[in-house]
């Protein structure tokens, strides 16, 4: 399974560059999914649904299933987040997996910056940031992509996994 990450501080960008490269990515015929890590808690069921009153009355996994999608919740009810490497053993065979978030794990990354944020880089110290992606040029040891300049950054990604 080839995989590469987008990484950045809040307000970073790394949301909208998922969008544009999984259109991007996609529109040249290569199979994608995505995962997205969340620092907070969130829900995919509204109350007074079949499947919330499922989850609420205590199942540990709830498939909701018609013909357009298929949604699994799975409650952890206190048990640890499950790694990314465990996660990604559920998804079903595709070209590429681009991550959003999950800074701390190993796999190539690709660092969305807006100089606005005054957030610090991560690249300087990761090297599993392979390039960064900014709103202002910098002056980096790796490749320095505009951050709408989605085109290049998917050509380096697919060269960097090899497709």
């Amino acid at each position: 399974m080839r995989l590469f990450g987008v990484v950045g501080w809040k307000n970073a960008g790394k949301t909208g560059l998922m969008e544009r490269l999984v259109t991007e990515i996609t529109g040249r015929g290569i199979s994608v999914s995505t995962v997205k890590h969340a620092h907070h808690t969130f829900d995919v069921d509204h109350p007074g649904k079949d499947s919330h009153r499922h989850r609420l009355a205590g199942a540990s996994e709830v498939l909701l299933a018609s013909r357009n999608r298929v949604a699994v919740m799975q409650e952890l009810r206190n048990a640890p987040e499950p790694p990314l490497a465990e996660l990604l053993t559920r998804l079903g065979p595709v070209d590429l997996v681009l991550i959003e978030g999950y800074k701390r794990d190993t796999h190539p990354k690709v660092e969305a910056h807006r100089a606005e944020t005054r957030n610090p880089l991560i690249a300087p110290g990761d090297p599993t940031v392979r390039a960064v992606a900014s709103d202002v040029p910098l002056d980096l040891d790796r490749p320095v992509f505009h951050l709408n300049d989605t085109a290049a950054i998917a050509d380096f990604i697919l060269a960097e996994v090899g497709l």
